[in-house]
């Protein structure tokens, strides 16, 4: 689903209007959360939505700590 930036929603708001945005994202099933979340990482890191980066598995090692 193409989402859009609409930046001319942006403004200063008070206490109450972010505790009711709070309370939009609240009532909100887990899956509408993590999708929205996923968006927002994927314009932050600029990937496609369908095409995530692979994680470089030669970056990170594993190993036994010993045990005495």
């Amino acid at each position: 689903m193409p989402y859009r930036l609409d930046k001319s929603a942006f403004k200063a708001q008070t206490f109450e209007e972010a505790d009711d945005n709070k309370n939009y994202w609240l009532e909100k099933t887990s899956e509408e959360r993590l999708k929205a979340a996923w968006y927002l990482i994927s314009c932050a890191f600029n990937f496609p939505l369908s095409n995530p980066p692979r994680i470089d598995r030669k970056a990170f090692s594993c190993r036994k700590h010993s045990q005495k």
